[in-house]
C-alpha cells in the first residue's frame, strides 16, 4: 500500500500555501510534502526543518541537494 500524494487543490489553506511556496521557489512541491499533507501538523514540523536545513547556511542549495542524492545512493534508498 501507498501513500497518495496530494494535489494543492486537495489540502488546506495553510498546507497550501506551502506547495505555493515550494512551486515558486523549486518549480515542484517534494513529494514528501505532498505525502505528509495528509497529516498538515506534522507536515508544517518537516517544512521548517528543511527551510532550516536548505535555506540557511553557506553552501549552496545545490550542492545540499547533491550531498542528499548522494547520502541516499549511499544506503541504497530506492527512492
Amino acid at each position: 500500500m501507498r501513500i497518495s500524494r496530494l494535489d494543492r487543490s486537495s489540502v488546506d489553506e495553510k498546507t497550501a500555501e506551502v506547495f505555493d511556496h515550494y512551486q515558486k521557489v523549486r518549480g515542484n512541491v517534494p513529494n514528501m510534502f505532498r505525502t505528509m499533507g495528509h497529516r498538515p501538523e506534522i507536515m508544517r514540523s518537516m517544512v521548517a526543518h528543511f527551510r532550516a536545513v536548505m535555506e540557511t547556511g553557506t553552501l549552496s542549495q545545490k550542492l545540499k541537494e547533491l550531498v542528499i542524492v548522494r547520502t541516499s545512493q549511499i544506503n541504497r534508498c530506492e527512492y
